[in-house]
Order: structure tokens, then C-alpha cells, then sequence
């Protein structure tokens, strides 16, 4: 779109763009969305499949495979080279799906972490993806916003733009709505917003000028497209792991050339030409074998799938390092209202006729029931008349599109809520009694008062705060019957009023007073004489899924704070009743911390559980104090001001409902659903992700190993190869392949929360793995080439068995990772058992079909393979023992501290 809109006014920019301030229709939206495009920047370098597909064959360890072949033809060994080739291609054709499925994984990573926008079509609000904008359509904007596309102003209210992102200026910008000159620059632009620019104050109405590539932004996106995809920590230190490894093992693989061809020529005194190219190629191959070249891809689709199993529970991750870092967070910092609670206010006791009744129900859902406390009997008629007060003297509306949502003030919600759960319908209620006046409430009065028509006479109805309204009282409804107000009654109701504010519910006092035909609509003349009703006390509940997850949490060594804006009282009543805060436990208010020096607060800092009346700078300061003890912090935020925090924090979390584009933009990871659990369950998959790439990089390694040391051992003792090249890499095709990557689909262990956090700077290759890996890599070597021995050695038999079971042992090998005390979940474990079972068959097509002459073995009895699976077995039995001494000395150790 080229005109200069800055130029035009209001009516003449909707005239040029062909719409009104009831917004596009949706056909007329679909149409230009089809003609100006999607409203995104391009991405001009994006990787083909074929692109992928090649790049499987560019790698250093594949063209020495190639070079394999090329000398197997050379020297007339045709049919090795046919099959090294099949298995190259294959190798490919697999590492190929793998990227290919990890490039699709992050692509809908993107998607997902699309922003929303506000806009009206079809004169109704709606929101949408940011993409979905076209030409012409009107947009809301409200501070903490990101403006997604570029727009004309046309209504505003004290509006000011942070556009450092565009123009270098760091001083926001007002924002005005009158034309300006012509011919003026973007900077000067002051009735326009342009894409990527945050409101850091007020809100405003603004109609689409331009989106996508058309945007300001949008010109100049060449110089943001050479920006290369960010490596998680996790994937750098594998890839220089791999790097290392990759050096190592052709040290070794040269080693065992070297030592075989020298072996020879000491032996006989020549080196035969067919001997040192098979030496030469069984050197090729086991590097292949050695050198896990699908790490990179089974970390990156471990990462992408657990981000995208965290999505459907509610947690999107915007940063992929934060999946690793959620494994050792050791602290959550929590807001209270809407994460740990429903943010929907809800009525829990009543006060009328001298008794207290208990109310049931959690939120806006209008379900419970009215329990009268001790032996008092419950007077339907006067609590009706209590609730019939607090529902009509009440702006608030009750509607349900999937889930109860309540429109308008939440105090007055939960009051309109408690009238439904006793069977009233408000539209009745109002057509029945009608609002003929009213006096809005205001913070000096501290009560609003409405005036209704009753049977042809008027009465007010009056709710406020307890304390204000009894002053205004002189006389009191106890069943019906109006009675003088004594200072007895006042003392009562005050006292009761008091236990309500103790267990942090929220009061408010209901009266009402019969008026004349002439009544003065005014406060001084409504608002005194009144007759008492009642109380009603209400309290944010706290959701039903956070006990559990804090359960969780616990016992997973995570601490919890909550840090709110709201009362010290409130916000450690709501903490007991989720069982957070405990005796001994400490809370403080914003006032109190500000008088605690830094070197106080780090000395205290561990024993604070709840901090109340906090203000964004505060949350700063508790993330550093916490920072500096080497905690590993999760800290929530939803506000402009919470951004310093959420960046400063290990993860910051944003709210997805409440929170702003700015904190969105500033976090780590964002809740779609607000809940505290969803942030547990991520640190569950966080936990379980990083444990699926620790499992196939020790299963790997472990089997590699085995592999190197079948065929290193076997020169050393002046043995034939017990495995040739295409054998070798047949066992790495049909191992490190769907079994090794089956690791990372199946759903992770349980226990896996009842395991302190792990250390931030613990290696993925540790003490541990490295134990596991020697032992894995011994065992396997000893026995296979025990097999080989028993069979003679020199046989096609022998070589035959030992193939066949250094493969079998790989698999008991991989089934240890689900086996818990020898047993496996048969559930949990389906892609694992389905890929052992597929390995298991492409064994047997290749030792009973007409393949053995290519692999150059032989079939196998039944009796060779009751000797293959119980020589095997040994090393499932082994480290299943092995992990049973390890968790029992782990519980010794734990109940001793």
C-alpha cells in the first residue's frame, strides 16, 4: 500500500483503505488476505529436503566410507561394495527422516509461538494470530503490546510507543492523530505505530496500513536474515564431544589398521594386498560404527518433541535452552493470583439472621450449596433476600462460551455467582425489580447503592465495605422482622466480620431501605437509616491441580516462593491451604524488605516463603539474592515492568493470559493457561528430555565401545576379523538406529520427580555414564568374541555367532534404559519393544534368507541361539543388579542426612 497515510485524516485514511470502524468483514478479510499475503517476515533461506537429503552424504566420516568403496571395486570385491553402498544410502535415507523431522519440529515451534492480536471484524472484538492481519483492519492496542503490523492512529489515549527497535530513538514516542506533513520521516511519523514496536503507555484504536514484508521493518529484513539458529548448550558441548570422539576414533581405527597389517607382516613376512584392504575397510567401518553421527538430530528432535508435548500441557517454550535449564531448576518464584489461584473470585461464607453459613464451589461455575454451620437451621427466604441484593445491586454478567467467565468487576462476579448457585436468574430479577437509579460506588463513600422499583414502591439496595455500611445502619433484618440495630449487634457483626478478614476473605456488608415516591437521589439522603442484612465473604480459591504439583515439587527438591502485590494475610492463607506455608516459615511485605539491607536479605533469603505487597523491582531483588546462593530460578511475571525480571531470571515465565507482549517477548516460556501446575509439568519434561538424550548418548557410546573392542581385542590376540565391514555397519544400521531413537519417543519414567535437581554444570557424559559405558563396552567385547572363540574362529559359523550376538547383547543393552528391578512397562516402553522387535526381524531376513551370502554367514540353529541369548542376557542381568545396588545405597544415603 504506497499512499502516505501519515498525510490523511482520520476519514480519509478508512475511505482510501476501504473500511470502517466496525473493522473488515470476515469474507472481506479473507480476500485480502489472499492478495497481500500472510503478515510475516520472509524467511529467504530456508533449508530444501533436498538440501538435507545431500548434506547426509558431505560429512568427513562418509566420504571415507565412499573412499571404502571406490578401493572395494578396485580389487574386484564387488558385491562388498554393492552392500556398503545399500547401507550408506540407507544410513542416509535414515539420518535424512531424522533432520528432515527435526526441521518440521521447530518450524511448528515458530507457529506456536506466534503472537496474538486484538482486532475488531464483523464489529465484534476478536483476537487472532498477529499473521492473520490484513490492509484495513482495525487493531486494539494497550500498553505492553507489540504492534503487529504497521498502522494508522485514529483514536488514542495518552499514547506513547517505544520504537528504539526501529529508529535507535531511545525516548518514546507520543502518539498524536491529526495529519501531518508531507514528505516527513519514519521518525517523525508521530500518528502512525510501526511493526515490532512496543506501547509503553495507554491504549488506542489504529487501522492496518501495511503488513509483512510491506512494513518498515519489513524493508530492512534483509539484515536480519543471515542471523544463524542458536545451538542449545546442551547441543554445543555434544557437538564438540562429537568432534573429540570423531578425532579419537580414527586414532584408534588407524591403530587397529596399523596393528593388523604389522601383525601380518611379523607373522609371514608380507603384507597381502586382499588382507590390508580388508583390514583397511573393517578400520573404515568401525569408524562409521564409532562415531554416533545421529547425536546432533536425536537431540534436536528429543528437544523439539518435548517442546511440543509441553505445549499441549500448557507451557510453550520460546527458547530451547530453557528445556535443559528446567532440569535443574531448584526454586520457582510464583505469583499468586491466577497462577496458584483460579483469579476468579468466590463467595465462601455468609452472614444473615445471626448465622454463618458455609458456601461450596470453586470460580464462576455456578454449582454448590448453602451448608448452615453447627445446629442452626437455614432460612431460605432471608439468605434469598441477602443474594437478591447482592445480584441485583451488581453490574456484572455470568456467561459461558466453553468455559464460565464472568464480564465485569470479579468482587461483584462472585457475588452474582453465589445468587446462581441458589437458583436465581438475574434478567428475571431485573425485569421483575427494575434499576430505576442508581449511585455508583467511589473510594470516599466506599459503597454503591442501587435503586430498584418493588411492587410499585422503591427500596435502595446498598452493598460495601462491613465497617461503612453499619455506620449507616439503624436497624437490622433478622428473619424477616426488623429490629433497632444495637451496639451489641454492631459488636457482633464486627467480630464476625473481623474472623472472615483473619482467614483473608474479602467482606462485604448488604442493606437495603424502603423509599418514598419522592425520594433525593442523593447519598447523604439514600444511604442512612438503612436496615441491616448481612455479610458475604469471598477469597480467590486456589486451584485443585497446584496441591498436587507443589506435592510434586517437593519431592522433586524444588522450593517454591510466592511473591504477590496482594496482603501478607491473604497471600499466607491461600499459601496454608496449599500446604506452602508451614510453622516456622517467613513472610514479608514490600515495606519490610525495603528496610533489609542486601547482605540481610542473603542471609535470610532461603527461609522467606511468601513475600506480599511486592512491586516489579522487588522481584529483582529476590531473583539476585537467590542467584547469588547458586539457586536456579523460575520466576513468573505477566506486567511491562515484570521484563527486567523475567530476562534476569534462569527461566522467566509469562503468564498467556494476563500477561503483555513484553513480558511474553522477555520470558522463556509462557503459560497458556496461567496455572502454576503447567509450570511443574515442564519441569517434569524438562527433566525428561534432558534424561532421553543422557540415555541415548550412554547407549550409544556403551555400544560403540563393545563394537571397537570386539575388533581391537581380536587383532591383539592374532585372531581373523570377527566382523567384517558390511557386518559392522549393518550392527551400527540396525542398532543406533529406530532402537536408539525410540529412546527419545517414549514416555519418560515417573520417578523421574522423585530425584533432586540435577547440578547446572553437571556433564552429560559423567562419572556414572562413564562407569555404565566401560562396563556396557567390556562385558559386550568379552562376550562376543567368548562366542567367537567357542565356535573355532576361523569359521563362517564363528563369525556368524559373534555377529549375530553382538547385536543381540545391543538390544538387552537398550532395553535396560525402561526396565525398573528386571521388569518392563509394556505400556510406556511400545516404541522401544516395536523397535527391538524390528531389529530382531532384520536380523533373521538377513541370516535366513539369500542376504547371508552378501553378509558371508550362515543360518543359525536353535541351540546356537539359546547359547547367543543367555551369554547375552548377562549384561541385562548385570546392570539391572547393578542400578538395584545403586538406588538402595541412594536411600541409605538420603535416610542417613
Amino acid at each position: 500500500m504506497g499512499e502516505n497515510y501519515y498525510s490523511l485524516n482520520v476519514k480519509e485514511v478508512l475511505k482510501s483503505l476501504k473500511t470502517s470502524g466496525k473493522g473488515l468483514t470476515k469474507k472481506k478479510a479473507e480476500q485480502r488476505l489472499d492478495k497481500y499475503g500472510i503478515n510475516e517476515i520472509e524467511k529467504r533461506k530456508k533449508i530444501t529436503p533436498l538440501q538435507i537429503f545431500v548434506r547426509q552424504f558431505t560429512s568427513f566420516i562418509v566420504v571415507i566410507l565412499l573412499a571404502a568403496i571406490v578401493i572395494s571395486l578396485l580389487i574386484g570385491e564387488r558385491l562388498d561394495a554393492i552392500v556398503i553402498s545399500i547401507i550408506v544410502v540407507l544410513n542416509g535415507v535414515f539420518g535424512f527422516v531424522q533432520e528432515y523431522k527435526a526441521e518440521k519440529a521447530i518450524e511448528a515451534l515458530r507457529k506456536l509461538t506466534a503472537l496474538k492480536a486484538k482486532v475488531i471484524r464483523n464489529g465484534q472484538e476478536i483476537e487472532i494470530n498477529s499473521k492473520e492481519l490484513v490492509p484495513g483492519d482495525i487493531i486494539l492496542l494497550e500498553t505492553g503490546s507489540k504492534v503487529p503490523a504497521d498502522a494508522r492512529l485514529i483514536q488514542i489515549a495518552v499514547f506513547q510507543v517505544d520504537e528504539a527497535s526501529l529508529t535507535g530513538e531511545s525516548v518514546p514516542s507520543t502518539k498524536v492523530i491529526n495529519s501531518l506533513k508531507e514528505g516527513i520521516q519514519v521518525t517523525d511519523q508521530e500518528n502512525m505505530v510501526f511493526m515490532g514496536t512496543i506501547i509503553t503507555k495507554g491504549h488506542a484504536r489504529a487501522v492496518i496500513t501495511n503488513t509483512g514484508m510491506n512494513t518498515e521493518i519489513g524493508k530492512i529484513a534483509e539484515m536480519v536474515q543471515e542471523v544463524k539458529e542458536k545451538l542449545t548448550p546442551l547441543q554445543k558441548k555434544l557437538k564438540q564431544f562429537g568432534k573429540w570422539l570423531g578425532v579419537v576414533t580414527i586414532g584408534i581405527c588407524a591403530v587397529v589398521f596399523g596393528v593388523g597389517v604389522l601383525r601380518q607382516y611379523l607373522t609371514i613376512g608380507l603384507i597381502e594386498t586382499a588382507y590390508a584392504s580388508e583390514m583397511f575397510l573393517a578400520a573404515v567401518a568401525l569408524a562409521v560404527a564409532a562415531i554416533p553421527e545421529g547425536l546432533p538430530a536425536v537431540v534436536t528432535i528429543s528437544l523439539a518433541l518435548g517442546v511440543k508435548r509441553m505445549a499441549k500441557r500448557n507451557a510453550l517454550i520460546r527458547q530451547l535452552p530453557a528445556v535443559e535449564t528446567l532440569g535443574c531448576t531448584n526454586y520457582i518464584c510464583s505469583d499468586k493470583t491466577g497462577t496458584l489461584t483460579k483469579n476468579e473470585m468466590t463467595v465462601r461464607e455468609i452472614y444473615v439472621n445471626n448465622a454463618l453459613i458455609k458456601v461450596t464451589g470453586e470460580g464462576y461455575g455456578p454449582e454448590g450449596k448453602f451448608i448452615p454451620a453447627g445446629s442452626e437451621v437455614l432460612d431460605t427466604k432471608n439468605i434469598e433476600f441477602l443474594l437478591r441484593i447482592g445480584i441485583l445491586c451488581n453490574d456484572s454478567r455470568l456467561n459461558n462460551n466453553n468455559r464460565w467467565k464472568i464480564f465485569g468487576d470479579p468482587t461483584e462476579g462472585a457475588l452474582l455467582v453465589s445468587a446462581i448457585k441458589a437458583g436465581f436468574k438475574k434478567k428475571e430479577l431485573e425485569k421483575h425489580f427494575p434499576r430505576i437509579d442508581e449511585i455508583p460506588f467511589d473510594s470516599e463513600r466506599k459503597c454503591m447503592t442501587t435503586i430498584h422499583k418493588i411492587n410499585r414502591e422503591n427500596a435502595a439496595y446498598v452493598k460495601g465495605a462491613p465497617d461503612v455500611i453499619l455506620t449507616k445502619c439503624e436497624y437490622i433484618d433478622i428473619n424477616g422482622k426488623v429490629k433497632k440495630l444495637t451496639e451489641e449487634d454492631k459488636k457482633r457483626i464486627l467480630n464476625i466480620n473481623q474472623d472472615m478478614a483473619n482467614k483473608a476473605l474479602r467482606v462485604l456488608g448488604f442493606a437495603y431501605k424502603p423509599l418514598t415516591e419522592k425520594y433525593k437521589s442523593t447519598p447523604e439522603e439514600v444511604e442512612k437509616d438503612l436496615i441491616f442484612v448481612g455479610l458475604q465473604a469471598m477469597i480467590d480459591p486456589p486451584r485443585k491441580e497446584v496441591k498436587e504439583a507443589i506435592v510434586k515439587c517437593r519431592t522433586a527438591g524444588i522450593e517454591i516462593i510466592v511473591i504477590t502485590g496482594d496482603h501478607k494475610l491473604t497471600a499466607v492463607a491461600i499459601a496454608k491451604e496449599l500446604g506452602l506455608f508451614k510453622e516456622g516459615d517467613k513472610a514479608l511485605s514490600g515495606d519490610e524488605l525495603d528496610k533489609l539491607s542486601d547482605e540481610k536479605l542473603d542471609r535470610i533469603i532461603e527461609a522467606i516463603v511468601i513475600y506480599a505487597r511486592v512491586s516489579p523491582e522487588h522481584k529483582v531483588r529476590i531473583l539476585n539474592a537467590l542467584k547469588k546462593k547458586g539457586h536456579i530460578v523460575a520466576m513468573t511475571g505477566d506486567g511491562v515492568n515484570d521484563a527486567p525480571a523475567l530476562k534476569k531470571a534462569d527461566i522467566g515465565i509469562a503468564m498467556g493470559i494476563t500477561g503483555t507482549d513484553v513480558a511474553k517477548e522477555a520470558s522463556d516460556m509462557v503459560l497458556t493457561d496461567d496455572n502454576f501446575a503447567a509450570i511443574v509439568n515442564a519441569v517434569e519434561e524438562g527433566r525428561g528430555i534432558y534424561n532421553s538424550i543422557k540415555q541415548f548418548v550412554q547407549y550409544t557410546l556403551s555400544s560403540n565401545l563393545g563394537e571397537i573392542l570386539v575388533v581391537f581385542l581380536a587383532i591383539l590376540i592374532g585372531w581373523p576379523l570377527p566382523l567384517i565391514a558390511i557386518q559392522i555397519l549393518w550392527v551400527n544400521l540396525l542398532t543406533d538406529g529406530l532402537p536408539g531413537l525410540a529412546l527419545g519417543l517414549d514416555p519418560f519414567s515417573k520417578d523421574i520427580m522423585k530425584n533432586p535437581p540435577r547440578k547446572r554444570k553437571e556433564n552429560i557424559i559423567s562419572k556414572e555414564v562413564i562407569q555404565n559405558i566401560l562396563i556396557v563396552g567390556f562385558v559386550m567385547g568379552i562376550g562376543t568374541l567368548f562366542m567367537f572363540y567357542s565356535y573355532g574362529v576361523e569359521s563362517d559359523k564363528a563369525r556368524s555367532i559373534a555377529f549375530t550376538t553382538l547385536i543381540i547383547f545391543q538390544l538387552f543393552n537398550v532395553l535396560t534404559y525402561r526396565a525398573k528391578n528386571f521388569k518392563i512397562n509394556i505400556e510406556t516402553s511400545r516404541f522401544l519393544i516395536g523397535s527391538v522387535i524390528i531389529s530382531v526381524l532384520m536380523q533373521l531376513a538377513v541370516l535366513y534368507t539369500p542376504l547371508n551370502v552378501a553378509f558371508k554367514i550362515v543360518p543359525l540353529g536353535l541351540f546356537d541361539w539359546i547359547k547367543i541369548l543367555l551369554v547375552s542376557c548377562t549384561l541385562y542381568i548385570i546392570l539391572e543388579s547393578r542400578k538395584m545396588f545403586m538406588n538402595y545405597r541412594g536411600s541409605r544415603s538420603r535416610l542417613e542426612t
